[in-house]
């Protein structure tokens, strides 16, 4: 089972995520995850924030209990 749980402020400096049970081996790649998060900036409907925020995912730490 995957468990996704996050700790912060949405408009503070940081939000972190942990994600529990992601299957051994699986390349998460950083330049893509950060690539989908700038396409959801330019949404429609998004507010004058959107656009003087600027998302970016940073992977921390590493694989725990391989």
């Amino acid at each position: 089972m995957l468990y996704f749980k996050t700790a912060g402020e949405s408009h503070g400096k940081c939000l972190i995520g942990i994600l529990e049970g992601f299957p051994a081996g699986v390349y998460i790649d950083e330049v893509v995850i950060n690539t989908e998060m700038k396409r959801r900036q330019g949404g429609l409907g998004r507010g004058g924030r959107m656009q003087i925020e600027e998302d970016r995912v940073e992977i921390l730490s590493g694989i725990r209990k391989i």
